[in-house]
């Protein structure tokens, strides 16, 4: 069963237009060459109603991505930001997972992209627990790929492009076929670097490890969330490289990101990590991220935008 709202509506360049007519030509750009840029994140329905999860943050990184990939967008990040509210409102749903896109159309192909227009869109879909709702708190069971993150200088990791995902399909794929729920990257010089569309987090003596934007990790908006979280709780957070084998040897590993929010890992090729289930501060974390998208505790930090 399609998860999509079909008959539902799409935001592109600027009109509400019905999901079945959201089309592209086969000759735009994008399609030839990935020349998109795209954003994830979640509306929860809470006690005043529905909100979006840090949704200006989101469409900010958005548009760095854009300004890396020299793609002049023709709204502002406000007029997107109501074009965000206005397509979760058009459909109707309490909580739903949006996908805002910026890419090349259709005019002409070739390797230039500059020839072709910047078209922007945002659709929506119902979208459960990205890694399954039993792995919230049993875990999941990954792999370290074989296959590295893009090197510096070749692929801007801080940029959340669609091209860039070609390195995720293959580390998924790979998980999948091995009997895994995931895959973790490492980067060229062998450190950890990140899930093929989540960010990694290690807790080791109570101290809790992320590997730095300099390993070819997206920027994640969940990763500041849940970072933020910790350091509240008075919890040390650092950030540095961190070695393969640490891995094996932390009291915990879970993931973030928009689709997996706070997933535990309970082991890594097939060495079981802790006690083989959700370790406790990943658990105390996890409790805090979702009582502030459920609203039951105070939007400190004012994360909430209420549609």
């Amino acid at each position: 069963m399609s998860p999509f709202i079909e008959n539902g509506v799409v935001w592109r360049n600027g009109k509400l237009i019905p999901w079945k007519d959201a089309t592209i030509h086969l000759a735009s750009h994008v399609v030839h060459y990935g020349s998109a840029l795209f954003e994830g994140l979640r509306a929860y329905n809470t006690p005043k109603g529905t909100a979006v999860f840090r949704l200006q943050d989101h469409t900010r990184r958005l548009y760095n991505s854009c300004k890396i990939y020299r793609m002049d967008v023709p709204y502002s990040q406000d007029e997107f930001n109501r074009a965000v509210i206005e397509t979760v409102r058009a459909n109707g749903l309490k909580s739903c997972y949006i996908r805002p896109i910026i890419y090349r159309g259709y005019n002409m192909l070739g390797v230039n992209p500059f020839p072709n227009p910047v078209d922007c869109a945002v659709l929506l879909w119902e979208w459960g627990k990205y890694l399954g709702p039993e792995a919230m708190e049993s875990g999941v069971d990954v792999c370290v790929s074989s296959w590295w993150r893009m090197a510096p200088n070749t692929f801007p990791a801080l940029a959340k492009a669609g091209a860039n995902y070609l390195n995720s399909q293959l580390i998924k794929m790979e998980a999948l076929l091995d009997g895994y729920e995931e895959g973790i990257a490492l980067n060229i010089r062998g450190h950890i670097s990140e899930g093929s569309g989540e960010n990694l987090f290690l807790v080791n003596d109570g101290i809790v490890l992320t590997p730095p934007l300099s390993s070819s990790v997206l920027p994640g908006i969940t990763r500041d969330s849940v970072m933020t979280l910790f350091r509240e709780m008075g919890v040390r957070v650092v950030e540095e490289t961190i070695p393969r084998e640490m891995l094996y040897i932390a009291d915990e590993v879970f993931f973030t990101g928009s689709a997996a929010e706070v997933t535990p890992i309970r082991s890594i090729d097939k060495i079981v990590i802790g006690n083989g289930k959700r370790g406790p501060l990943t658990e105390k974390v996890q409790k805090a991220f979702f009582e502030v998208i459920d609203g039951k505790r105070e939007d400190a930090h004012r994360w909430l935008t209420f549609i």
